[in-house]
């Protein structure tokens, strides 16, 4: 029942930079797997990053150097820093958390939050 809540889109020329924020519920967030997702219009949701419980870190390649994932487990937020934006990274941005692992995990999506580059 617990929800994840994104803010920080918006309209940005290419080479521009945000910061993407989620928050989500205190007693979740600190033994939770966090990540960003996007999906552009036309397309399939994709996996940009990720950052662990244990904070380990991934990213899709084509962000690498451009992204960087970060969380702060005392505010129960999770962010995404966005950097040298291209058309390309225009899409709808996506929270995710797990927690466990297998059949037994559980999974919350937030609503999404609009990225549009363009000049």
């Amino acid at each position: 029942q617990v929800r994840l809540v994104e803010s920080g889109g918006g309209l940005v020329q290419p080479g521009g930079s945000l910061r993407l924020s989620c928050a989500a519920d205190s007693i979740i967030f600190s033994g939770s797997d966090m990540a960003w997702y996007r999906q552009a219009p036309g397309k399939q949701r994709e996996l940009v990053a990720v950052i662990t419980s244990g904070g380990q870190i991934t990213y899709k390649d084509s962000v690498k150097g451009r992204f960087a994932i970060s969380r702060d487990n005392a505010k129960s937020t999770v962010y995404l820093q966005i950097n040298s934006l291209k058309p390309e990274d225009t899409a709808v941005y996506f929270c995710h958390g797990q927690r466990g692992t297998g059949s037994s995990a559980i999974h919350y999506w937030g609503q999404g939050t609009q990225v549009t580059v363009s000049s």
